[in-house]
C-alpha cells in the first residue's frame, strides 16, 4: 500500500510553521475571530491526516522512511527518519492537538486575542512534530527551540495576571538554560564523532564498528568518546528530564499549567513533556543503546538506575503533593508529574541483565502508558475548564458540586479520572500492570512495589477530585456556558480511555512492534540509511 509517507514528512512541519505565521499576516486584514477558528482547525485536520499516513506507511513497511532536506543525502544534510516509534507518537501528538484546537473553538471567547494564539499554538504543534520527527540531534535542538518558545508564550499568554507572568519566566529562564546544556552536550558529540546525524552517531557508538563502513562524509572518531558520550550525556538528560518535569526538575510544571489557557495546560500535560520523555528514549536506546561504547562498562546500567530512582520519587512526591492541592489545575500538574515518573521507571527498564523480552515488554508498557496518560490527563484538564469558566474560579472550596450541572462533561470527568487511576477496563490499569510485570520479571521489587505504591497514594487525590467536584452538594447556582457539542467531546474523549483498555492486546501488539523497531532494533535500522 502506498501512502507517501516519504514525501510527507518533509511537508508536514513546514507546512504547520508557515500556517501559524501566515496568521498575523492575514489578521491585517480579516479581523473577525470565527475565520481563525476556522482557519486552526481546517491546518490541524490536516496535518492529522498526513502524519497519520506517515505511521501507516511506516507500519506497513515494517522499516523506517528517510526524507533528506534539500536533497543531502544523510549524514550530509539534515533528514528527518521516522520509524514505528516516532510515527506512532507523531499520529497521536497531531490527534490531540486536533483535539485542542476544537476545543479552543469554544474556549476562543476568554481569550482577548486569538489571533497570537493560534500562532503560537499551531507554533507549538511544529515544534511538536519537528522534534519527533528528525533524524538530526541538532535539528531536535532547533525544533526543541520552536517547541520552547511556543510554550513559554502560551503560558504566559494571560499576561495581566502577575502569576502568569512569574509561572512564564520561572520557566523560560530555566529552559533557556537547560537547552543551552542540550547544545553544549552537541558540542561534545560532534567534536568526537564526528557527526549530528542520528544513524551515523549510532552506528559509530556501537562497540567495535567497522571504520570501513563509516560514510567519508563524516570520517570517524576522535579522542575519549567514552568520556565525550558521558558528558554529552550527562547535560542532554538534565535537559530533558526538566521539559519532561521529571522530579527534582518538576518545579516549574506546578506554576506553568494553571496559569496557562486551560487547552495549553492540555497540550503542555499531554504532549509537552512527552518529548522530553522521547529524547531520553532516543538516547538512551537509539544512539547509546545496549551495544554502545557506554554499555560494557556498566555506565548505561548506572543512568538507568538513576532514572528508575528519580521515577520513584517523581511518583512519590507527585501523588503526595496532589492530595493536599485546593487548585484544580494544580492538582492535575501534581498528576502529571506523578505519571511521569511511571512512564520513566518503565523506561528504565533496558538494562543489561534484562533479557530482550522482558525489556521489550517494559518499554511497550511505557509507549502504551504515554499514550494512556495523555489522553486521559488532555481529556480531565479540558473537563476541568468546562468547570473553571462555569464557577469562575479554580479553587476546589469553591467548585464543589459543579459536576451536577453537567452531566454530560462529568461523566467524561469521571471516565478519566477512572482510566488514570488504573480502573479496571480502562487503559490505565493495563499501562501499569505492564509496568509492574516488566520489572517484576526483571527482578527489581523494589521499583515494582513502587507501581503499587504509588497508585495507592494518588488514588486518595483521586477519590478526594470526585468526591469535591461529583458528589459534594453544589453551594450555589452555576451558570452554563459550554455547547452541548464541546460536551459530547468531552464524552467521545472519555469512551477512548475505555476502549484502550478493552482493545489493549490488539493495541500492544501494534505498540510491541513500534517499540522493537524504534527502541530494541533500533541501531540496526537507523545505520541501514547511513551505509546506504
Amino acid at each position: 500500500m502506498e501512502f507517501y509517507g516519504e514525501q510527507l514528512i518533509g511537508v508536514i512541519t513546514p507546512f504547520v510553521a508557515v500556517s501559524a505565521f501566515l496568521i498575523p499576516l492575514l489578521s491585517l486584514v480579516i479581523k473577525g475571530k470565527r475565520f481563525y477558528n476556522v482557519y486552526a482547525s481546517i491546518v490541524s485536520f490536516i496535518v492529522l491526516v498526513m502524519s497519520t499516513l506517515v505511521f501507516l506507511d511506516v507500519y506497513y513497511r515494517k522499516e523506517p522512511i528517510v526524507y533528506a532536506f534539500g536533497g543531502w543525502p544523510p549524514p550530509i544534510g539534515i533528514a528527518y527518519e521516522v520509524d514505528m516509534f516516532n510515527g506512532l507518537l507523531g499520529a497521536y501528538a497531531a490527534f490531540s492537538l486536533f483535539i485542542v484546537v476544537l476545543y479552543s473553538v469554544w474556549y476562543s471567547r476568554f481569550l482577548d486575542d486569538n489571533v497570537w494564539y493560534y500562532t503560537l499554538l499551531l507554533g507549538l504543534e511544529a515544534g511538536v512534530l519537528g522534534c519527533l520527527y528528525t533524524g538530526d540531534v541538532f535539528n531536535l535542538f532547533v525544533m526543541l527551540e520552536v517547541l520552547s518558545i511556543s510554550a513559554y508564550a502560551l503560558v504566559a499568554y494571560h499576561r495581566n495576571r502577575p502569576e502568569a507572568v512569574e509561572a512564564a519566566i520561572k520557566y523560560a529562564i530555566i529552559g533557556a538554560l537547560v537547552t543551552t546544556c542540550y547544545f553544549i552536550s552537541l558540542v561534545f558529540i560532534y567534536s568526537s564523532y564526528g557527526t549530528l546525524n542520528m544513524g551515523d552517531l549510532a552506528y559509530k557508538s556501537i562497540t567495535g564498528f567497522s571504520p570501513m563502513y563509516i560514510p567519508t562524509s563524516s570520517n570517524g572518531v576522535y579522542g575519549d568518546i567514552v568520556f565525550a558520550s558521558l558528558i554529552a550525556l550527562a547535560l542532554a538528560l538534565w535537559a530533558f528530564t526538566f521539559k519532561s518535569a521529571l522530579f527534582p526538575n518538576h518545579f516549574w510544571l506546578p506554576d506553568a499549567h494553571p496559569e496557562a489557557p486551560t487547552p495549553v495546560s492540555a497540550a503542555l500535560s499531554g504532549l509537552v513533556v512527552n518529548i522530553g520523555v522521547y529524547a531520553v528514549a532516543r538516547l538512551l536506546y537509539t544512539l547509546f543503546g545496549l551495544n554502545s561504547i557506554i554499555a560494557g562498562n556498566g555506565y548505561r546500567d548506572a543512568i538507568l538506575y538513576v532514572l528508575i530512582i528519580l521515577g520513584i520519587l517523581s511518583g512519590v512526591v507527585g501523588a503526595l503533593l496532589m492530595i493536599i492541592q485546593s487548585d484544580v489545575k494544580r492538582f492535575l500538574a501534581y498528576s502529571t508529574i506523578s505519571h511521569i515518573g511511571l512512564i520513566y521507571i518503565g523506561l528504565g527498564i533496558g538494562l543489561s541483565s534484562v533479557s530482550k523480552e522482558i525489556a521489550l515488554l517494559g518499554l511497550t508498557a511505557t509507549l502504551y502508558h504515554i499514550i494512556n496518560h495523555g489522553i486521559g490527563k488532555a481529556l480531565l484538564f479540558l473537563a476541568s475548564g468546562v468547570y473553571i469558566e462555569s464557577t469562575g474560579t479554580r479553587d476546589l472550596g469553591r467548585m464543589a458540586g459543579v459536576g451536577k450541572a453537567y452531566p454530560i462533561t462529568s461523566i467524561a470527568f469521571l471516565l478519566g479520572i477512572l482510566h488514570l487511576m488504573g480502573f479496571i477496563p480502562f487503559g490505565g490499569f493495563f499501562s501499569k500492570l505492564l509496568i509492574y510485570q516488566a520489572h517484576l520479571g526483571a527482578g527489581l521489587y523494589a521499583s515494582a512495589v513502587s507501581v503499587i505504591i504509588i497508585s495507592a497514594i494518588s488514588l486518595i487525590g483521586y477519590v478526594k477530585l470526585i468526591y469535591v467536584l461529583l458528589l459534594r452538594s453544589p453551594h450555589r447556582a452555576y451558570k452554563a456556558c459550554v455547547p452541548k457539542a464541546i460536551e459530547v467531546l468531552l464524552l467521545l474523549m472519555g469512551v477512548l480511555c475505555l476502549l484502550l483498555g478493552l482493545f489493549s492486546f490488539k493495541i500492544l501488539n501494534i505498540f510491541g512492534e513500534a517499540v522493537n523497531q524504534g527502541l530494541i532494533e533500533a541501531y540496526r535500522f537507523y545505520v541501514k540509511p547511513v551505509l546506504g
